[in-house]
C-alpha cells in the first residue's frame, strides 16, 4: 500500500473534519459524492480527537472493510460522539478539537522479539476476544516493548502475560495525517461533500 499524497492527506482531512461537526451538529453523516481516487483503496484507519494534549475520543477499524474515506467519515463522527470513555463532544468544543488519524498498513504476524516500539502498532488475540494499540501509544507513554505486548493484552480483556502464552500477535504501520501539519487545509467544504 503506498503512502497518501499531499493532496490526499488534505482532502482526508477535510473529510473527517466535515464529518465531525455533521455528526455533532446534525447528528447524520456527510454525503460524499465523488470521493477522491486515493482514498478510494480499503484501509483501516483510526481517528483521534484532542483538546489541546488530551484525549477526547478514538475509534477506528483494523480490518480494511471499506474504503479509507467511508472508514474516516464513519469514524471521525464515532470518535466524537460514541467513545464510552467520553461523553459525547457538544458543537461548542468543535472550534478546539484538533484530530489526528492514524492511516494503517495490512496487519501482519509477527513475533513478539521483532516488535519495534515506536514503528508497529500492535493486535493482540485470544479467539474471539482481542486488542488494539496504535504505535504513537508507547511512546506517549515511555514504554519498552514488553510493557506494550502487556498493555495490549489488558486491553484485550486478558492476563497481561498473554503474549508468551499462545496470544497471536500481529503488528501494523501508521501513516500519520494531522492538521497540525496541514494548517493550511481547512476549507469550508471537503471535495465532493453535498450541503444537504
Amino acid at each position: 500500500m503506498s503512502p497518501l499524497s499531499e493532496l490526499d492527506q488534505q482532502a482526508l482531512l477535510r473529510l473527517a473534519r466535515q464529518s465531525l461537526e455533521e455528526g455533532v451538529r446534525r447528528h447524520r453523516l456527510p454525503e460524499i459524492e465523488s470521493p477522491p481516487e486515493g482514498l478510494r483503496e480499503h484501509r483501516g484507519a483510526f481517528v483521534t480527537l484532542r483538546n489541546v494534549q488530551r484525549l477526547r475520543g478514538c475509534i477506528g477499524m483494523v480490518e480494511a472493510f471499506q474504503p479509507l474515506y467511508q472508514t474516516v467519515v464513519e469514524c471521525a463522527a464515532s470518535a466524537a460522539l460514541h467513545d464510552p470513555r467520553f461523553d459525547p463532544v457538544a458543537p461548542h468544543e468543535l472550534p478546539d478539537l484538533h484530530i489526528e488519524i492514524s492511516v494503517l498498513s495490512a496487519l501482519v504476524d509477527i513475533s513478539p522479539y521483532q516488535v519495534e516500539v515506536g514503528r508497529h502498532g500492535l493486535l493482540v488475540s485470544q479467539g474471539s476476544i482481542r486488542g488494539v494499540l496504535l504505535p504513537q501509544v508507547p511512546v506517549e507513554w515511555d514504554w519498552d516493548r514488553e510493557r506494550f505486548l502487556e498493555e495490549t493484552c489488558q486491553k484485550a480483556g486478558l492476563p497481561k502475560n498473554a503474549w508468551r502464552y499462545g496470544a497471536r500477535i500481529q503488528a501494523f504501520t501508521v501513516q500519520l495525517v494531522n492538521e497540525s501539519a496541514h494548517a493550511a487545509f481547512a476549507s469550508p467544504r471537503a471535495p465532493g461533500i453535498s450541503d444537504d
